[in-house]
This record gives structure tokens, sequence and C-alpha cells, in this order.
């Protein structure tokens, strides 16, 4: 499945065009390489996302085309969430 794809299915991103602006600015990594939006995710892969001061790093468990908001929870798990401080003057 296409990255862009994958992280609207799962709710990660709400928006796949969201999506593919954030995976083409570079701020997506599977597995430590920077990947684009049309890049192919498959199941035990981690993807690192940078959204602003945080870092998300996912795994992803399962892969379905379509998916109900409760069950979409279950495509990844959480491995690791940091935010980054603001520096102060």
């Amino acid at each position: 499945m296409r990255l862009d794809k994958f992280l609207k299915v799962s709710r990660i991103i709400k928006r796949r065009t969201i999506a593919k602006e954030v995976a083409d600015k570079g701020r997506i990594q599977i597995n430590g390489i920077p990947a684009k939006s049309s890049s192919d995710v498959k199941v035990g892969d981690e993807l690192t996302i940078s959204f602003g001061n945080k870092t998300l790093v996912v795994k992803i468990d399962k892969i379905v085309e379509t998916t109900k908001k409760d069950e979409s929870k279950e495509m990844f798990s959480i491995v690791s969430e940091t935010y980054r401080e603001e520096p102060t003057n």
C-alpha cells in the first residue's frame, strides 16, 4: 500500500493530501530511509514521522484497504512519541 494512503486509512494523518505533502517534504522515514508519498509500506515497517516539534515512531501491524475509525488503531502500534522543547530566550 502507498505510504500516503496508509497514513490516511490508519488515521495517523487525517487527509491524504496532507500525508502526501508531509512525505514529499522529507519528514517521513520508513525503516530509517527517507520516503516519498508513493513509497510502499508493508507489515513490520517502522515509520518515523516529524510534525513540527513532535516526532512519532510507529510500527505497522496490519494493512487493510478501508477501516472504521475504531478499528484503525489496530493497524499500527506507537513505538515512541517525543517532543522537542522550544528554545527560550
